[in-house]
């Protein structure tokens, strides 16, 4: 299988593990030292013991389905280390049956852990009008 194919399916397997709200699953998917550049809570989370942390709280302010939607998803590959980046449509259901959610940019990058890809590193954003301060979650690709 080729590092492009292994690291596409890394991402659906991610997909997957979120939208079923599979945290353990999550988790094996980082390396030991993720660093986080999440969109909510803090400015990074750093190792897995803090991200995890983060993911529980996120599934909990979530109680009902999750949308996680991944879009122009472009993949390079070389050696032991790989990014990707993809737009995405994310969001969840809150306890009073409400679904919210606004579209996204992700990025991510690899690292071969015993011939295994990882996640060592993602950055989660969405753009912000710098005059007013707002984040413009109602953008679209």
């Amino acid at each position: 299988m080729s590092a492009q194919t292994e690291i596409q399916t890394l991402i659906n397997t991610y997909r997957d593990a979120v939208m079923t709200k599979n945290v353990d699953k999550v988790m094996t998917l980082y390396t030991d030292d993720i660093v986080s550049f999440d969109a909510i809570k803090a400015l990074q989370f750093k190792g897995k013991a803090a991200y995890r942390a983060h993911w529980e709280a996120c599934m909990e302010m979530c109680s009902g389905p999750h949308v996680f939607e991944f879009h122009e998803i472009a993949i390079e590959t070389a050696d032991n280390l790989a990014f990707a980046h993809w737009v995405t449509h994310c969001g969840g259901t809150n306890d009073k049956g409400e679904t919210q959610s606004c579209w996204m940019r992700a990025t991510a990058c690899y690292r071969q852990v015993g011939g295994t890809w990882k996640i060592a590193h993602e950055h989660w954003s969405a753009p912000f009008d710098p005059m007013s301060g707002s984040t413009l979650f109602d953008v679209q690709p």
